[in-house]
């Protein structure tokens, strides 16, 4: 804009000076000084000119920012990958078919889960991850949080996001190998708000992670609001010893431990019940049973991927303190489940923690099929005999849940999956239970048909 004004107050002079030439006489000694004044002017519009072909030329010559979509979703960044915008989503329509179930009104469609996911970077070294989700019966923000990336051994996140216990929960809710996961994950916290240090040492053989939350129950995910003065110190040490040796059986072996500690208050410190596969509640406390006082868990795990077989293990201790009311005697429970699962590809993809790429996408035209991977698991969670009938109802509660899961997934394209489960749980009670259970879910075994259509991108 300053340019143009320049050429256009030089336009204007060189005129006004070249009819000032033409009107003064002939025989004056100033028309040669102002045709001097002219040549001047016109040599300066010359340069003027060029200078703003110069810029034009190396405008047209810059990389344009970069555009890319995908099946990973719709990404828009500057030419020099420095900053970046990319918009994903996840949607994801549930089935649940229950037998043999008593009589309970519990077959439905689900809209598990609806969420539109921004995520971010700018100035290379700073990223950020937004996502509400739409699913369930209100719109809530799942995560939102902050990433400053030192180098590949340091790296800095705070905001809400997953705590970093679970082996299966730390998985994105996109690829585990079934619909839901194990009943393994009513031990470990979910999302809470917190910072956290991590990174990866020893050429990449290594990861740590360690933070600071809020501080969560089992199963739990905060409210975006902090309820007590307490907060929960969580560590996760992952090794992958093999990781650099090609060719070798055990490259894709991971294993480490993970775990919590801190102290926990009120009702909003203790779990609000734990669900079996098919989502049905086995346990919760009595409502007047608080938490109170220190509560941890610990937990080894571990992960294997070999060409088309994929394997995940993890076992969870959970302690906390609890009272039956906010005046009475306290007590510690102490609260166990593990779980073995595994997937083999059948159409000879590789498994992966990240979720399976089909060689070919679904067209029946070309006729393709994309990838079919068959999965099984068992789980196991026991609770701790002392939280009956004190902390909870022997007679409306189950004191252990065994469940049995088998699934087929049909990847038509990575951003296209249909899921196919069936799962059975059967449960043990506590003693003092009477013969036949007063909840009505834990009256027979759960049997569940769970079906989900899937997109991701």
């Amino acid at each position: 804009m300053k340019t143009f004004f320049r050429i256009t107050f030089a336009l204007a002079a060189s005129g006004a000076l070249a009819a000032a030439a033409r009107a003064v006489p002939a025989d004056t000694a100033d028309l040669q000084a102002l045709r001097e004044q002219v040549r001047a002017l016109e040599q300066q519009l010359k340069v003027l000119a060029r200078q703003i072909e110069i810029r034009e030329e190396a405008a047209a010559a810059a990389p344009a920012a970069k555009i890319t979509i995908n099946d990973k979703g719709f990404t828009l960044a500057s030419p020099d990958g420095a900053n970046s915008l990319k918009l994903r989503g996840l949607v994801q329509l549930d089935s649940r078919l229950f037998f043999n179930d008593g009589g309970i009104v519990n077959n439905a469609f689900v809209l598990r889960r609806a969420r539109l996911i921004a995520e971010g970077t700018f100035a290379k070294n700073y990223s950020f991850q937004l996502v509400p989700e739409f699913g369930g019966s209100s719109v809530t923000i799942q995560d939102a949080n902050l990433t400053v990336a030192v180098d590949k051994a340091l790296q800095f996140k705070l905001g809400k996001f997953k705590s970093p216990v679970g082996l299966e929960l730390l998985q994105s809710d996109s690829w585990t190998f079934f619909n839901e996961r194990s009943i393994v994950s009513n031990l470990v916290p979910n999302r809470d708000l917190g910072i956290q240090a991590s990174g990866d040492v020893l050429n990449g053989t290594l990861n740590y992670t360690v933070g600071v939350f809020g501080g969560v129950p089992d199963g739990g995910s905060t409210s975006n609001t902090d309820f007590d003065n307490e907060k929960d110190l969580v560590a996760r040490v992952i090794a992958s010893p093999f990781k650099n040796n090609a060719g070798s059986a055990l490259q894709g072996l991971s294993f480490g431990v993970s775990g919590s500690i801190g102290r926990e208050k009120t009702a909003a410190g203790r779990t609000s019940g734990y669900r079996t596969d098919g989502q049905q509640t086995f346990f919760a406390y009595n409502a007047a049973t608080v938490a109170d006082g220190q509560s941890w868990r610990v937990s080894p795990q571990l992960d294997y991927r070999s060409g088309s077989f994929g394997a995940i293990g993890e076992y969870v201790v959970s302690t906390v303190n609890v009272r039956p009311s906010a005046t009475g005697a306290k007590a510690e429970l102490r609260n166990k489940a593990w779980q073995l699962a595994a997937g083999y590809v059948l159409t000879g993809e590789d498994s992966s923690y990240s979720g399976v790429t089909p060689a070919t996408n679904f067209d029946l035209a070309a006729g393709t099929w994309g990838a079919f991977e068959v999965t099984g698991r068992y789980a196991r969670l026991d609770l701790d005999d002392a939280a009956f009938p004190l902390f909870a109802s022997a007679a409306a509660n189950a004191d252990s849940a065994s469940s049995v899961g088998v699934g087929l997934n049909w990847y038509l394209s990575k951003a296209v999956v249909f899921k196919l489960d069936y799962y059975q749980t059967s449960f043990g009670f506590n003693a003092a239970a009477p013969a036949l259970s007063g909840a009505p879910v834990l009256r027979q075994d759960e049997q569940v048909f769970i079906s989900r259509f899937q997109l991701s991108f």
